[in-house]
């Protein structure tokens, strides 16, 4: 049974993998066609606009679409990290969305029945026929518990884990080969920033993950009057099934929608800002998606919140650095917010400070002119993101989650009304987090941690030395380079040339299926020979691989 499901898994990814290369490789023809005047006429109507061929970015999304959710949610956290993507393909990735045609009802009314281990009636008095919204992992129902309160069901898709746990297992792959290939991308840590897509990814698909965090936020402002975090009836949900309270209100959309129904805009910002601002300042979590689809305003301008599947966290040093930056910036010192950078970045000594801090002060002054009140904050942070990566330092990932709910934060809070000020509302929140970190208290525990640091220097540093002198006058250094033998090499070339003709036959076919492809819709026989010349060029090079080992 084991070694079946082995063979079906390796069955699994080999036809996903080569459905991702069938649809890369028609992405790269259209490239290489768009490239001369001549080839370009050859390009389908579905790759234009007004008569023209849309730009790279463009198509990359286009292609990501294709590739389906998982590649659409790694396209979307691309879209927010400056540091591996230029912007004008960020600003194309920001285009994708996760929404999903539903899955059939009956479907998903029996996966609820098969999560409650019950039939539906024993818990719910009725749930709605038509979902209210349908994403790549799940769909949302509304519905009526017995007790007659309204609650929102969201349900996981039959088998999506399966199928994101695949995309996972070929993006880290893909990643592999690619720090494998360019070493330089080693600055961006391409597979950590995949390994922790993955993570993220796995966290997203245990509905329990996302309940934890709604009560965590629930506990966190249950004293706050003026936010609302809807309950999570924890007796019913599982790692495929979460039930929530219903939350009534209406989207913060605009100013002009909030006045009609009696609100008060600059309220209701005031009081978002304030939530958000808690969670990062005061408890060092929040929640990373706030745009107005996740907020409803009830009575008294109150925030309800929604959808707590994607959150960060901060340590104690990231909030220390964004106390500082942002204290740095109130007063315009280059040198503060230098220092700043270097913390969070992990380097104590940096060689490059002087001029780091030269960058810094000429950004500064393109705001020399403008009050720390009329600042763009999260513009400015963003900025400072760019000019520390040209140093080829590297800031921890859950950084670029904060860049993202600080700007849409900015820009909720600017659409309702454009005299708010978020630089204003992060200042008082940072001078009393560096009130705290400077307290008594906190001074005392870091005297004694340096105390006890020193303590542990003096016990173990004769000895360690001693260990050090030792190896330094038994051992020696020897570095053999050992150079393959020539005749090997000639073999390989002869086997390799005796192959090429081959190649060039199943190259042709190959190339002849993605052209059938680009050129209208996919046909069962031009995949079917995608398929083949794929899997034959495997053979000849897993062959090739293991005649060169003899």
């Amino acid at each position: 049974m084991t070694e079946f499901l082995k063979i079906n898994s390796y069955y699994l990814r080999s036809i996903r993998g080569l459905n991702i290369g069938f649809i890369l490789l028609g992405y790269f023809m259209i490239t290489w066609l768009s490239r001369r005047k001549i080839t370009a006429g050859l390009i389908p109507k579905k790759y234009r606009s007004n008569g023209s061929v849309i730009s790279r970015p463009a198509r990359l999304r286009m292609v990501v679409e294709r590739l389906g959710p998982t590649f659409v949610k790694f396209g979307q956290i691309l879209a927010d990290r400056p540091d591996i993507i230029s912007d004008r393909f960020r600003v194309e990735l920001k285009k994708l969305q996760s929404s999903a045609k539903p899955f059939n009802h009956d479907i998903a009314m029996e996966q609820i029945e098969n999560e409650l281990g019950a039939p539906i009636e024993n818990y719910f008095k009725d749930i709605n026929n038509e979902c209210i919204g349908s994403a790549s992992i799940g769909q949302v129902y509304l519905g009526k518990l017995k007790n007659g309160r309204r609650v929102v069901v969201k349900i996981q898709r039959p088998d999506i884990k399966n199928k994101i746990k695949l995309d996972l297992e070929l993006l880290e792959f893909m990643a592999g080969r690619l720090a494998v290939e360019y070493p330089e991308l080693v600055i961006v840590d391409i597979t950590g920033v995949v390994k922790e897509f993955g993570e993220m990814m796995t966290k997203e698909l245990n509905y329990l993950n996302e309940a934890g965090n709604a009560i965590r936020f629930a506990e966190m402002f249950r004293d706050v009057p003026y936010c609302k975090i809807p309950h999570v009836y924890s007796e019913i949900s599982t790692d495929k099934l979460l039930v929530m309270e219903y939350v009534e209100g209406i989207t913060p959309d605009s100013a002009e929608r909030l006045e009609r129904y009696g609100y008060n805009p600059m309220e209701v910002a005031s009081n978002g800002i304030n939530i958000f601002l808690k969670m990062i300042f005061e408890h060092g979590f929040f929640h990373a998606d706030p745009h107005s689809g996740n907020f409803f305003i009830q009575e008294n301008n109150r925030v309800a919140i929604i959808d707590f599947g994607m959150t960060g966290a901060l340590k104690p040093s990231h909030m220390k650095f964004l106390s500082e930056f942002t204290l740095g910036l109130a007063t315009k010192r280059a040198e503060t917010i230098s220092d700043a950078l270097l913390q969070l970045s992990d380097r104590k000594f940096f060689k490059e400070k002087e001029d780091l801090e030269f960058h810094i002060k000429e950004m500064l002054n393109r705001y020399a002119h403008t009050s720390y009140e009329k600042v763009n904050f999260s513009q400015v942070l963003s900025e400072c993101v760019k000019i520390i990566h040209k140093f080829e330092l590297k800031i921890p990932n859950n950084i670029y989650l904060l860049l993202k709910a600080l700007a849409s934060l900015e820009k909720l809070g600017s659409n309702l009304h454009s005299e708010i000020s978020l630089a204003s509302y992060i200042k008082p929140y940072a001078t009393a987090l560096v009130k705290r970190q400077y307290s008594p208290m906190e001074l005392a525990g870091d005297v004694f941690e340096t105390l006890k640091s020193y303590v542990s220097l003096v016990r173990t540093f004769p000895g360690e030395m001693s260990e050090i002198l030792y190896k330094a006058k038994q051992g020696k250094l020897v570095h053999d380079i050992e150079i393959s033998n020539q005749d090997f090499i000639n073999n390989s070339l002869k086997q390799l040339s005796r192959r090429i003709s081959t190649v060039v036959i199943l190259g042709f076919m190959f190339t002849g299926s993605i052209i059938a492809d680009i050129w209208g819709t996919p046909t069962v026989y031009t995949k079917f020979i995608f398929i083949i010349s794929s899997v034959l060029s495997i053979w000849l090079l897993v062959r090739l691989f293991f005649k060169t080992r003899v």
